[in-house]
């Protein structure tokens, strides 16, 4: 195609509502129209001449459907990304010469950022209100996560931390960094006929061995050098007729293991430098990252500790395994920085669908934080995908099958193919629907409508 035959034909496409991108058959944009510029917010000036896997490579889109086409010399439409941010359906035309060389490659664009805007907003109102009323039956309003951690095994986790709660039984919580370890140690004592007293929480990772051991049993006038002349009482009399949560028991020293066995069996410690036992009434909960059997039998735990702290094991799985809570969780602790900060943030559906494919190895500690960060760095309103962390940001990822027909057609493969992706990464209907952002029973209809317009069409 000469410049000439470019130049007569502009006015004509311009003319168009949808987009127009033209390239010859190695891959150099040839020209583009006005309504191009318009969704995409590319210029011509700045495009013209460059070769696809040019702007791939400088992050101006994210897929090429003319190179795609060019490949396999056949009709290609696939949802492309442009500048990160606006999605955009691109069906790709080839067109041959007289010798079967493509020549051209025409490619039709329509903007589907609206359409997923819409359809995503409805469909998440629909969860969230489903998940809530299910979860608001199950527990009473006692902590301001309840009716957010709407996920099915961290409901049961729970349910059993409430029966138990009025018991004396010893409970050991288990589970990743991040995972609410305190908060639900905090929920069990609110449950129980201890609310009224004190809870206190230790980290037994965080202090050396002399520091715990003080923290936990206090100190008598004069016990070491550098100390009180008054003494000083510890956790254990501290918390009395309460709750003493250790969290990181698995970081607890062997020497003060043997010591805390003590006060698990008969209630009683001996300050440092003490000489008279004292007694303590307290309920004690204990929490670890670690495997503590394994920990046992390399020697690194006391096993007569580990049963005695491990009557009622509870296990609190990581956000990843908990996808239906991280919507209600971020948005959650987003309006409460907002709050804070006295600023307005919500996410686009480009943003929401990465925080779901996202592994959050810091669990719903990392989540508060980048609610907060988000809450004060993002300038709009709306948190865009570029506003997200580089590990976020690079998780997207455009499907790119043929799909022919009209763009309703279209719209439907795109979903299909979406939903079929998410089952076989997800391998169940429950995490696959919360990966996409949509309620199960939804997720469930429209890939049985998928199989019986297959079915009709064979």
């Amino acid at each position: 195609m000469t410049r000439f035959d470019v130049d007569a034909l502009q006015p004509v496409l311009d003319a168009l509502q949808d987009g127009v991108y033209i390239t010859n058959g190695e891959g150099l944009t040839l020209t583009i129209n006005q309504a191009y510029e318009r969704i995409t917010g590319l210029q011509r000036h700045k495009i013209v001449g460059k070769h696809m896997s040019e702007l791939v490579q400088q992050g101006y889109i994210s897929k090429s459907a003319s190179l795609e086409v060019i490949r396999e010399r056949q009709p290609v439409t696939l949802v492309q990304t442009i500048m990160g941010d606006r999605k955009i359906l691109v069906s790709g035309n080839p067109m041959f010469d007289d010798q079967g060389r493509i020549e051209l490659v025409v490619t039709n664009v329509r903007d589907v950022t609206e359409l997923l805007r819409a359809k995503h907003a409805e469909e998440q109102l629909e969860q969230l209100l489903s998940r809530f009323e299910q979860y608001a039956n199950e527990l009473p309003e006692t902590g301001q996560q309840n009716g957010l951690l709407v996920g099915k095994k961290t409901q049961e986790c729970y349910a059993l931390a409430k029966r138990i709660a009025p018991t004396q039984v010893k409970i050991l919580i288990q589970g990743e960094t991040g995972t609410g370890k305190t908060q639900l140690a905090r929920y069990i004592h609110q449950q129980s006929d201890r609310a009224d007293n004190p809870f206190i929480a230790l980290n037994c990772a965080a202090m050396p061995e002399g520091l715990i051991e003080a923290e936990l049993f206090g100190y008598v006038p004069g016990a070491f050098t550098g100390a009180s002349t008054k003494g000083k009482a510890g956790l254990l009399e501290v918390a009395n007729g309460g709750t003493l949560f250790l969290d990181e028991i698995g970081d607890l020293p062997l020497a003060l293991q043997a010591k805390l066995l003590k006060v698990i069996e008969d209630n009683k410690y001996l300050p440092i430098g003490g000489t008279k036992l004292k007694s303590t009434n307290i309920r004690m909960i204990t929490a670890t990252h670690h495997d503590l059997a394994a920990a046992t039998q390399q020697g690194r735990f006391r096993e007569d500790l580990f049963y005695r702290i491990s009557v009622m094991p509870l296990t609190l799985p990581p956000l990843r395994h908990r996808q239906e809570e991280i919507l209600p969780l971020f948005n959650h602790y987003l309006a409460q920085f907002c709050e804070q900060y006295q600023c307005s943030r919500q996410l686009s559906p480009e943003a929401t669908e990465l925080l779901m494919q996202y592994e959050w190895p810091g669990n719903i500690r990392e989540l508060i934080n980048l609610a907060e960060r988000l809450a004060i760095s993002t300038r709009a309103e709306e948190i865009q995908v570029q506003d997200l962390p580089a590990e976020l940001r690079f998780l997207n990822v455009s499907p790119n099958e043929h799909v022919g027909g009209g763009l309703k057609d279209q719209v439907a493969a795109l979903e299909h193919r979406l939903i079929e992706s998410a089952l076989a990464q997800y391998g169940t209907t429950r995490a696959a629907a919360a990966a996409l952002g949509i309620n199960q029973s939804t997720l469930v209809k429209k890939r049985q409508a998928f199989q019986m317009t297959n079915k009709a069409s064979s």
